[in-house]
């Protein structure tokens, strides 16, 4: 077979030149820099798990259900039990993933000749997700402490006219949450531009000081609500993502899902963890703690630590955070360096991952003053 390269094949333009999405995979003592939760589901899940899968198995030789009823039914059980505001399946969509959930948002309100806009550094997939649906990605400003510049985000807003708005909160990498109301002024500004879509990324709410601000969607249709199953439930490997919204995104998001496209297997998972929710998220309060313990003790050694309201600390400030990051790596550690200037984040960790992250930056400490 000849040699070939991505360059030589008819990609489209725009995809040229570019890397795939992905943080480093490496066999290190301790992995803290994919946001995912250190616990392994409870026996007593695991267990749930394959009784529902097995029943599943049992008519794998058909399609499953494509609209997911049960599990919409369930997630929007969850939806209103957790935030007191009350969420019908009507309002519920779910994918593989909640990257699959904002792909099929952009594929129906994104697309080409169409842009969207997000406040960076923010979540880079919604640049990335933009781009393979050929849709015109426009980068929003923030402010020099990482929250949202509203006034200038509000004029970004009204000269670029996007057909879809990004507000990432918490946000990441940075774990700065956004306030209700800036979340209703972009809103307003969106609707005043263009009846733009707004689409609030809630993929670490479970980890917030604050509430869920699912209850801006009574009265504002053109918004859109995105969760995951992978941080807070601990089922980063079963990719199920979901949205809350009025009933007609949800019907619009339909028009391009492919078919059948959550397996019967995927399903029958998540709803087996749906009846565990209460377990699983005493492991989200455990994770609440060493986050805000990671935060005090980085602010003790003298670093720079952004306000988290994730299950993550981005801290700095480094001449050459890439070189900090190898040297953390050096010791067994494998952080995230997120590309943000000077910066680098650390997820929240098991007890004992955290003390070995810790005990890895206060060495490098004592190196830098001696």
């Amino acid at each position: 077979m000849s040699d070939i390269r991505i360059d030589d094949l008819p990609v489209r333009d725009e995809l040229r030149g570019q890397t795939p999405y992905g943080a480093p995979q490496l066999d290190v003592p301790v992995r803290l820099n994919t946001n995912e939760n250190p616990y392994p589901l409870p026996e007593e899940l695991v267990d749930r798990i394959t009784e529902r899968v097995r029943e599943a198995a049992r008519h794998l030789n058909r399609y499953p259900d494509r609209d997911a009823v049960e599990l919409r039914t369930r997630l929007a059980e969850y939806l209103t039990d957790t935030t007191g505001h009350r969420v019908g399946r009507e309002n519920v969509w779910a994918a593989n993933g909640s990257n699959e959930v904002i792909q099929q948002l952009l594929q129906t309100f994104g697309g080409p000749g169409r842009t969207a806009i997000g406040f960076e550094p923010s979540y880079s997939m919604h640049g990335l997700i933009c781009r393979g649906t050929g849709t015109g990605w426009i980068s929003g400003p923030r402010n020099e402490d990482f929250t949202i510049d509203l006034a200038a985000a509000e004029r970004a807003i009204a000269e670029h006219r996007p057909d879809v708005v990004f507000i990432t909160t918490p946000n990441n990498p940075t774990g700065t949450a956004v306030p209700p109301g800036t979340v209703r002024a972009l809103y307003d500004a969106a609707q005043a531009a263009k009846d733009s879509m707004v689409v609030l990324d809630e993929a670490y709410i479970e980890f917030s000081h604050g509430e869920s601000l699912l209850g801006l969607l009574a009265g504002r249709p053109r918004l859109v609500v995105s969760r995951t199953m992978s941080k807070a439930f601990g089922a980063a490997g079963l990719r199920l993502g979901y949205l809350a919204a009025h009933p007609a995104v949800v019907d619009a998001v339909q028009l391009v899902r492919l078919p059948y496209h959550l397996s019967a297997v995927t399903q029958a998972t998540a709803l087996a963890a749906l009846e565990h929710t209460g377990t699983l998220l005493k492991y989200v309060e455990q994770l609440k703690a060493e986050r805000d313990r990671l935060v005090a003790e980085l602010r003790a050694l003298g670093y720079e630590v952004t306000e988290s309201d994730a299950n993550f600390v981005q801290f700095g400030r480094f001449e050459d955070a890439h070189a900090m990051w190898r040297k953390i790596l050096d010791r067994g550690v494998l952080v995230r360096d997120n590309g943000v200037p000077g910066r680098l984040r650390v997820t929240a960790g098991t007890p004992q991952e955290n003390d070995a992250f810790l005990d890895a930056v206060r060495e490098l400490k004592k190196e830098q003053t001696a």
